[in-house]
């Protein structure tokens, strides 16, 4: 008896076979973004022991738990980088190699995002303690993330450290492309649609605001591409000096400009050019308007 849904089915087929195949299929195995959301996870938990599992940590349990964490993260990370590799090999290395080379920057990694977790605390006011910004600011999340993906980035594996920094962007609204280049003590404050691209360099503690884009000058169709169609070539983002503070808004532009150390750059300014050191910038034209408010019936008294 046919069944209700087997037209649907043989329709679905025929679209996979027309309009793009399933590469689990029909060609080299991709990673899983399940797979890699939960990698991610387990990766902070090993970063900020105690503050994301559900049962206890202790001194007492601490080696034993580690061990287990990092056994088992071993494994499914392989997998993952294995698959990755069969799309785009990396010559002379395997997925072993790869993932426990990985592993064995975790310790350095730590202490770079401990800085991190440094800079929030110092720069923001509200914070109580560095367990609450571990706990519930959105940028120390998204900059860890990063900073792990980085390691990937720059080892030349594919798929994975784009998915990880993408996985942040879907919790925190902070894209950072695991290319980006950024010192220690970086501090993303609030964290909402801020955008730093591939190519950006950015000095140590550099602090931005939400809405801060560090972007390309253009979206031109005709980059150079390797042979795994990657983007050779050409900086097509700013670089950011050593203490500089950006406010909400801002959007600095192109590969040609830099931002020099110690310089202030206010909110929502659009920049296309360099700046020097020890600068302020910001719209001196713009005036501000306050006039009465003409009260209506039925408007809200607060």
């Amino acid at each position: 008896m046919e069944h209700p849904i087997d037209d649907l089915v043989e329709q679905l087929l025929e679209s996979y076979a027309q309009c793009g195949g399933i590469k689990h299929l029909t060609g080299a195995s991709l990673p899983s973004k399940n797979a890699v959301a939960a990698l991610t996870q387990n990766l902070l938990q090993l970063v900020f022991p105690g503050f994301i599992t559900d049962g206890e940590l202790n001194s007492r349990n601490l080696k034993k738990e580690t061990f287990a964490q990092v056994s088992d993260l071993q494994g499914r990370l392989e997998r993952e980088i294995a698959k990755s590799l069969e799309s785009r090999p990396i010559a002379g290395a395997t997925a072993l190699s790869l993932t426990l080379d990985f592993l064995r920057q975790l310790p350095d990694l730590r202490c770079a995002i401990q800085t991190d977790v440094d800079a929030a605390f110092q720069g923001d006011p509200a914070a109580l303690d560095h367990e609450e910004v571990v706990l519930a600011y959105p940028g120390v999340e998204a900059v860890a993330v990063y900073r792990l993906a980085h390691v990937l980035h720059g080892r030349g594996i594919g798929y994975l450290p784009r998915m990880m920094t993408e996985w942040a962007h879907s919790r925190t609204g902070i894209d950072i492309h695991p290319g980006a280049e950024i010192g220690s003590h970086f501090f993303i404050d609030h964290g909402t649609g801020v955008v730093i691209g591939g190519t950006t360099k950015i000095g140590q503690r550099v602090r931005l605001y939400q809405g801060v884009g560090l972007v390309a000058r253009s979206l031109a169709k005709n980059v150079e591409r390797n042979e795994q169609g990657l983007a050779i070539g050409g900086k097509r983002h700013p670089t950011i000096g050593d203490d500089v503070t950006i406010y909400a808004g801002a959007t600095i532009v192109g590969g040609d400009t830099t931002i020099g150390d110690r310089t202030i750059v206010g909110g929502n300014v659009w920049l296309t050019r360099s700046v020097p050191a020890d600068s302020v910038v910001f719209f001196e034209a713009q005036q501000l308007s306050i006039h009465p408010r003409q009260r209506m019936a039925g408007d809200w008294i607060i």
